[in-house]
């Protein structure tokens, strides 16, 4: 399938690091998360698509933007997910997540946990102000430079997970701790990550 591209806009904490703001305003189809329209109207940045139960929308902005507005009611799932089955429904297939952290500490964790999620239906990545979330459900390396600050979240404990050129490396070892993986080190421009497992996240900072 040819990779179609997209960012998905969060209600959390609008991005003021130049990275994730320059990926937003540069891309070609950005879909905002309920209620971030507001942000994104003030930064003067379009949106393509909003997605949501719309119960962060005034009225005056749900017929400002009727025509790209996509309700969706069902609770069993929150706005970013909504907005991901969206952009599967419409074939896009290489998803950037911004504005999903701050705010509220329970959201931003809950939508760092949910990326494994994603991952397995398309391509995804979650930037915020100060570093990039992967998802991962193989072994692969990872782009990187000496003294990159690396953490490894495993969200199930019975993943086994060997490390290679990081400063504290693990061999056939179980995180069964979240905040047993963090605060690791790249030692060269790239690292590797074999796992055992359903599927790992892993943070480099920028």
């Amino acid at each position: 399938m040819r990779s179609r591209s997209a960012v998905i806009l969060a209600n959390g904490s609008f991005p003021i690091n130049d990275i994730p703001l320059n990926i937003l305003k540069k891309s070609e189809c950005i879909v905002c998360c309920d209620g971030a329209i507001n942000k994104l109207e003030s930064a003067g940045i379009q949106a393509h698509a909003i997605v949501g139960d719309l119960d962060s929308l005034t009225n005056d902005l749900k017929r400002k933007y009727q025509d790209i507005i996509h309700h969706f009611s069902n609770q069993d799932t929150n706005d970013l997910t909504k907005a991901v089955n969206w952009c599967l429904a419409n074939k896009y297939n290489d998803i950037t997540i911004v504005g999903a952290t701050g705010e509220r500490d329970d959201h931003m964790i809950g939508n760092i946990f949910l990326l494994p999620s994603y991952t397995k239906k398309m391509k995804v990545k979650m930037l915020t102000d100060y570093g990039t979330f992967t998802p991962v459900i193989r072994s692969r390396n990872f782009d990187s430079y000496i003294g990159q600050q690396v953490s490894i979240f495993s969200p199930q404990p019975e993943t086994v997970i060997t490390t290679a050129n990081l400063r504290y490396e693990l061999t056939n070892q179980k995180l069964e701790m979240l905040w047993q993986g963090t605060l690791n080190e790249s030692m060269g421009d790239s690292f590797r990550i074999d796992f055992e497992g359903d599927s790992l996240i892993i943070y480099q900072e920028y």
